[in-house]
């Protein structure tokens, strides 16, 4: 866990690769929870058979917003921000989901900070939020994060 008293303990960082999280097991239970929430049960996420038989990939692979939705536990099981109010992902600049998250694969979250700029009331910082695929070398997702801590 990587801790910050302060912004300036912050902004001191600002450039370098701050922590990597622990593995994270992505089962098919998950992917179809993900699936019946947002109302996206295509077949290459939940139909195993078919997805073995038809998928360039061998088997289901997880939604790309299902990979994204998990950066907040990730971030969070390894990054405490400054002491505040309250915390809020204020959006994100970019997103992409270069290769795909093999079910039955394991993914873990790598983050580097990019900027921080105090704010009247927060501070707000910008992360590069790259979550990898065990195995392989291209990741899952990259996204440019936008996180404010408000005091």
């Amino acid at each position: 866990m990587r801790k910050f008293a302060t912004v300036a303990d912050l902004q001191a960082d600002v450039g370098k690769e701050i922590a990597v999280s622990d593995w994270m097991m992505i089962s098919q239970e998950r992917v179809n929870q993900f699936a019946e929430a947002t109302d996206d049960p295509q077949w290459i996420h939940v139909d195993v058979e078919r997805a073995k038989r038809e998928s360039p990939f061998g088997g289901t692979i997880a939604h790309g917003y299902m990979t994204l939705s998990l950066i907040p536990a990730l971030f969070e099981a390894v990054v405490d921000l400054p002491p505040g109010k309250m915390s809020i992902n204020y959006g994100l600049n970019k997103v992409r989901f270069p290769s795909p998250m093999l079910v039955g694969g394991r993914l873990r979250g790598r983050f580097k900070l990019l900027a921080v700029e105090p704010m009247d009331g927060c501070v707000q910082s910008i992360w590069q939020m790259t979550i990898e695929r065990e195995g392989s070398d291209k990741p899952v997702c990259v996204a440019e994060s936008v996180l404010r801590k408000y005091f």
